[in-house]
């Protein structure tokens, strides 16, 4: 173990799911390298990024898992949430049909984690799309509240809120041991690929 291992309290796996073109990907590269790509393609299967985050001066590492969301690639996912400690579940502010398949993402999390008290978190993104929102963040919010979610609005354009939905997101599991104390490292050897037959496809309401 190096030095830098030695500073980290552990090792969290999070994962990402919601509905194709809810802006995932874009989430998890603002957030990891603080970069938007507007032509961004579809995940196949799953990505996977690592990336250190200090809150509360807990440095840990996350294990982040972005889950693809067309229906043909649902026999790839289950076995990725085992294991997971959080889950932020995204949909589009500006696709109400998004918003609605949220209820299914979140009994698949439940059949699927092995973790009773996984942390989950709401995202609602897009919301630099104003002009086009057709779920409000009252909606969102009260959403969240039946499922004891935390919750936010993010773009992951403008990097607004996006920071703090993963911060939370980690506070809140430091905050509940029983997730991650006596966790074996996580090592991973997941292979990112990209969908680049639906990469010009184009997607219903404005860019990740």
């Amino acid at each position: 173990m190096s030095r830098s291992d030695d500073s980290i309290l552990t090792t969290l796996k999070i994962l990402i799911i919601g509905e194709s073109g809810v802006g995932k990907s874009c989430l998890l590269l603002r957030f990891t390298d603080d970069r938007f790509d507007v032509e961004m393609a579809a995940t196949i299967g799953v990505d996977f990024k690592v990336k250190p985050l200090e809150v509360d001066g807990n440095r840990v590492k996350l294990a982040i898992w972005d889950t693809a969301g067309q229906e043909r690639f649902r026999t790839l996912v289950p076995g990725y949430y085992r294991g997971a400690q959080g889950a932020i579940l995204v949909y589009d502010v500006c696709n109400r049909d998004s918003f609605r398949q949220l209820d299914r993402w979140i009994a698949e999390l439940d059949t699927f984690s092995t973790k009773l008290n996984v942390v989950k978190m709401l995202v609602g993104n897009k919301i630099d799309c104003e002009d086009k929102r057709e779920v409000t963040r009252d909606e969102g919010a009260k959403f969240a509240r039946k499922y004891s979610m935390l919750f936010i609005e993010a773009s992951a354009r403008t990097r607004e809120g996006v920071q703090i939905a993963f911060e939370e997101l980690v506070r809140k599991i430091i905050q509940t041991p029983s997730l991650w104390k006596n966790e074996q490292k996580i090592t991973v050897d997941t292979i990112n690929l990209n969908d680049s037959e639906n990469s010009n496809q184009p997607q219903r309401g404005c860019s990740c």
